[in-house]
């Protein structure tokens, strides 16, 4: 595995995680935690936005 197939796995599975987060906060917890879990979500969409961007140029 090269460089830019690590960076494209970790977008993938920060995708997921991304995801699965998002569905906990607006799912599971109706209370003040579920804004927090998406919130993190939306964070890990993010960071899997840098990681993506970083393809080819590290």
């Amino acid at each position: 595995m090269n460089k830019n197939t690590v960076l494209a796995w970790a977008t993938f599975i920060m995708i997921l995680v991304g995801l699965s987060l998002i569905a906990l906060g607006a799912f599971r917890y109706d209370d003040v935690a579920g804004w927090g879990f998406a919130a993190v979500g939306i964070g890990f969409f993010a960071i899997a936005w840098v990681f993506n961007a970083l393809k080819g140029r590290v």
